[in-house]
C-alpha cells in the first residue's frame, strides 16, 4: 500500500492527514486523523456532464459507523446501521454547504461525496475532519475544484476566553461554539461557511472568535497546499465554451429578465419565465443549429448579473424596499382552539404557523446515535408542503432540508426553554410552512417562540431570526447587504447568512454563500444589519403577547411532583410492576420514576393527578408514633389483627390494645374487613409497626369505657 503522512500539532492535539490507495476505484480520497478520531473521506465524479438542473448535481453524505464508537446498534432485532441519523444529516448539510459553492460552474458531472466516520475517541468531533477530507479529497482528485478549504470549531468560555476545537470534556465549560471554514486571498481571510450556536451571544464576540479562528485555518491551509504539491492529480478539462453562443443568449436575454425578477404574482412570474426560455431555446437552435449548450446555465448567470446589476447599480430591490427594510409583519397567537399553544408568524408571504404540545417526563426523545446517547425534551419539527410554493409533490416525509431548518429553529429557541427542574414538561412544536417566500426558518423561530408563549411555558424571552443576504460584483468588488431577502434575491443572490437571538444576544446563525466567500468586515456588518433587524421583529412579537401567560392551557395535562425515599420506590411499582400498573389503570394518568426518588404525575386533569398523587403519597408516607389513621382489618390472629392503614403499609393491633379492658377473643371486637381508627404506638428495628385502638377509644371518650364480652356480642 502507498501511503503519504502530514501532520500538524493543533490545540495540542495532531491532526493527521493520510493519502494512499485504499479507496483506489474513488476519484481522490484522503483520511483525516484527530486524537483517535479517524474519517475517511472520499470524492467520485461521474464520467459524463448533465445539463443543468438549476442546480449543481452534488450529494454530501456522512455516514455513522456504531462499530467506530465501540457501539451494536439497538434494537434488538435491527443492527446494521439505516437511515442517517439527525446529527448525520446536520454534518453532511454542514460539509455540503463549504464546498458547493467552490465548483466551477461550468462544470456539471454528477459528484458524490462521502465521509465516513470510522474511529471516534468520546472527545473530538468528526464533523470538522469531515471537512477538511472533503477538501483534501477534492484537492487530490481530478475533480475540478476552487480548493483548499479549512475549518476549525471556536468556542466562547463561560469567563468569555476563546478555546480552538473543544472536546466533549469541555462542553459544560462553554457557552457559545461556532464553525468557521474558509481560505485566504492576499492573506485575507475569506470566511465560507459559519454555523453557531449557543447561549446568547454577542455580535463582538462572533467577530472575535472569527480572528481567534484566523491562524489555525492558514495552518490547515498551508499543510493541504503541501499534500496538493506532493499528491494532486491532473483535473479534468472542461469543455471550453462556446463564446459566441453565450454572448448571442446574453443579447437575447438582455431586456427580458428584469421583469420576471421584479414579477411578484409566483404564477405569473412562471409563466414568464417558462416562455422566455422557450424562445431562447428557439433562438439559439436557429441560430446555430449544431452547437450544444447548456442554455439553463446561460440563464440563471445572466438572471443573476441583472439582478447584481439592478441592485448595485441602480440601488434598488425588486420590490422596491430599501436595503435594510424588512417585510411588513404581522402575527397572532392561540389560533387554534384545542391545541396547548399556536403562534401564527407573517413577513410579507412567508407564513408560518406553530402548534406547541405540552406532555409528560416520559414523553421525551430517546436519542440512540455513534455519539449520543440520551434524551431530548424540547423538539421543534419543520413541516414544508408543496403548497407553500404553488407545487405539486409527493409527501414522503421530512428531507434534509426540513429537518436541517427544524434544527435550526430548535438550536434558536433551547437557550430559553426553562429548566427541567423549574417546567418538568416534554415540549414539541411544529413549525408548518403555510406560505414560502423567503427565510422560513428564521419565521419558524418567531412562530414557535409565539407558541411557547402562548402555552404558558416560561421562557426566558422573546426570539426572533431574519437571514441576509448580499449581491456582489466579482468584476468591481461592490456589494450590498439586504435584509429580509426573499424569492430572487435569495435564488439568484450570493449569500444567505441567517442570525436568530433575543435583544441580548445571538443564539444561532448559519451562513453559506455561492460565491468564493466574504470577508471578515462583511461579517461583522451583516451581523450588524441582523441586530437591527432582529430587534424591530422584536417590536411586533412583543405588542402580541408581552410575557408567556400565566396558566396553561386547560387541556394541557398537569404534572405534579413528589419527592420519595428512593428505597421506596419498589413499593411504588410493586411485584412485576402490580401497584404501579393499578394506579393508572384506576387514574388514568402516566407516572416516570427517576432514580432519585423524584416522581412525576402526568395527568389530563387536575383530580386525576392529584389522586395518584395522594395514592403514591400514602403507599411511601414513612410512618411515625404517634400518628393516627382510619385502616381496615385484613388479617386476624390469636394475638391481635393486622390493620391496612396505608396502601401497602400495615401494622399489628395487639390483643391487649384492642380494646380498654381485658380482650380473650379478637374476633370478639373485630373482624376481617371492619374498619376501625387506630394510632401508632411503635416502630420496632426491623421497621414493624404496632398499632393501638384503645387509645383512640380513650381519646374519643375521654375515659375508660368497658364493654362486656356479652355486649360486644
Amino acid at each position: 500500500m502507498k501511503s503519504q503522512k502530514f501532520e500538524l500539532n493543533l490545540a495540542d492535539r495532531a491532526l493527521t492527514i493520510e493519502i494512499n490507495d485504499i479507496a483506489e476505484q474513488a476519484s481522490g480520497s484522503a483520511f483525516v486523523r484527530y486524537g483517535d478520531t479517524l474519517v475517511l473521506s472520499t470524492a467520485v465524479a461521474a464520467a459524463n456532464q448533465t445539463n443543468s438542473q438549476g442546480f449543481f448535481p452534488l450529494t454530501v453524505e456522512y455516514e455513522e459507523r456504531y462499530y467506530a464508537a465501540g457501539k451494536i446498534k439497538g434494537p434488538r432485532y435491527i443492527k446494521r446501521e439505516g437511515r442517517p441519523s439527525d446529527k448525520a444529516i446536520l454534518n453532511a448539510r454542514l460539509i455540503d454547504r463549504t464546498i458547493r459553492p467552490r465548483f466551477p460552474k461550468n462544470f456539471n458531472r454528477e459528484t458524490q461525496v462521502v465521509t465516513t466516520v470510522l474511529s471516534w475517541d468520546g472527545q473530538n468531533d468528526p464533523d470538522i475532519l469531515g471537512i477538511i477530507g472533503a477538501s483534501v479529497a477534492l484537492c487530490a482528485s481530478n475533480i475540478p475544484w476552487q480548493g483548499p478549504l479549512a475549518a476549525v470549531r471556536v468556542g466562547q468560555t463561560n469567563d468569555n476566553g476563546f478555546v480552538l476545537n473543544p472536546t466533549t470534556e469541555t462542553e459544560d465549560k462553554i457557552k457559545f461554539q461556532v464553525v468557521v471554514a474558509g481560505d485566504f486571498k492576499n492573506e485575507e481571510l475569506i470566511v465560507n461557511m459559519l454555523e453557531g450556536e449557543g447561549q446568547e451571544a454577542d455580535e463582538k464576540s462572533i467577530e472575535t472568535a472569527v480572528e481567534f479562528a484566523k491562524p489555525y485555518l492558514k495552518q490547515i491551509i498551508d499543510l493541504q497546499k503541501q499534500i496538493i504539491s506532493q499528491t494532486g492529480k491532473r483535473k479534468l478539462e472542461l469543455k471550453p465554451e462556446n463564446k459566441e453562443v453565450k454572448q448571442a443568449a446574453r443579447e437575447f436575454l438582455k431586456d427580458k429578465l428584469e421583469p420576471i425578477i421584479t414579477e411578484s404574482n409566483r404564477i405569473l412570474k412562471e409563466e414568464l419565465e417558462s416562455k422566455t426560455k422557450q424562445n431562447l431555446t428557439d433562438f439559439i437552435k436557429e441560430k446555430y443549429p449544431n452547437e450544444t449548450v447548456d442554455l439553463n446555465l446561460i440563464f440563471d448567470e445572466q438572471a443573476d448579473k441583472v439582478l447584481t446589476d439592478m441592485i448595485i447599480k441602480q440601488g434598488e430591490r425588486p420590490d422596491k424596499r430599501k436595503f435594510d427594510q424588512i417585510r411588513d409583519i404581522s402575527c397572532q397567537v392561540g389560533l387554534l382552539p384545542r391545541t396547548h399553544g399556536s403562534g401564527f408568524f407573517c413577513r410579507g408571504s412567508t407564513k408560518v404557523l406553530s402548534i406547541l404540545t405540552l406532555g409528560a417526563p416520559g414523553d421525551q426523545q430517546i436519542l440512540e446515535g455513534m455519539e449520543i446517547t440520551g434524551k431530548k425534551r424540547y423538539m421543534h419539527h419543520y413541516n414544508f408542503p408543496p403548497y407553500s410554493v404553488g407545487e405539486i409533490k409527493p409527501m414522503r416525509g421530512p428531507g434534509r432540508r426540513e429537518i436541517g431548518h427544524g434544527m435550526l429553529g430548535e438550536r434558536a429557541l433551547l437557550p430559553l426553554i426553562p429548566a427541567f427542574e423549574q417546567f418538568p414538561y416534554t415540549i414539541r412544536v411544529v413549525s408548518e410552512i403555510l406560505s414560502s417566500n423567503g427565510s422560513t426558518s428564521m419565521a419558524s423561530v418567531s412562530g414557535s417562540c409565539l407558541a411557547l408563549m402562548d402555552a404558558g411555558v416560561p421562557i426566558s424571552c422573546q426570539a426572533a431570526g431574519i437571514a441576509i443576504g448580499m449581491v456582489a460584483d466579482e468584476q468591481t468588488g461592490d456589494y450590498k447587504l439586504l435584509a429580509d431577502i426573499q424569492g430572487p434575491e435569495d435564488h439568484h443572490g450570493d449569500m444567505d447568512f441567517k442570525v436568530a437571538g433575543t435583544r441580548k444576544g445571538i443564539t444561532v446563525l448559519q451562513m453559506d454563500v455561492k460565491t468564493n466567500g466574504i470577508t471578515q468586515k462583511i461579517i461583522s456588518q451583516a451581523l450588524a444589519m441582523a441586530k437591527t433587524a432582529r430587534n424591530q421583529i422584536l417590536d411586533v412579537t412583543e405588542k402580541t403577547i408581552a410575557k408567556p401567560r400565566d396558566q396553561l392551557s386547560p387541556f394541557a395535562p398537569r404534572i405534579l411532583t413528589l419527592q420519595i425515599n428512593p428505597d421506596k420506590i419498589r413499593e411504588v411499582v410493586g411485584p412485576g410492576g402490580k401497584v404501579i400498573n393499578e394506579i393508572i389503570a384506576q387514574t388514568g394518568a402516566m407516572i416516570d420514576i427517576e432514580q432519585t426518588g423524584l416522581i412525576f404525575i402526568t395527568a389530563e386533569n387536575e383530580q386525576a393527578a392529584q389522586k395518584a398523587f395522594k395514592w403514591i403519597e400514602n403507599i411511601t408516607h414513612e410512618v411515625k408514633v404517634g400518628e393516627t389513621f382510619q385502616g381496615k382489618v385484613t388479617r386476624i390472629f390469636n394475638f391481635g389483627a393486622m390493620v391496612e392503614f396505608l396502601p401497602g403499609q400495615e401494622g399489628l393491633i395487639h390483643i391487649s390494645e384492642l380494646a380498654p379492658f381485658r380482650v380473650d377473643r379478637v374476633e370478639d371486637i373485630v373482624k376481617v374487613g371492619d374498619s376501625v381508627l387506630v394510632k401508632v404506638v411503635g416502630i420496632d428495628e426491623q421497621g414493624r409497626i404496632n398499632l393501638s385502638r384503645k387509645q383512640m377509644l380513650k381519646q374519643s371518650d375521654g375515659r375508660e369505657t368497658r364493654f362486656s364480652q356479652k355486649g360486644r356480642n
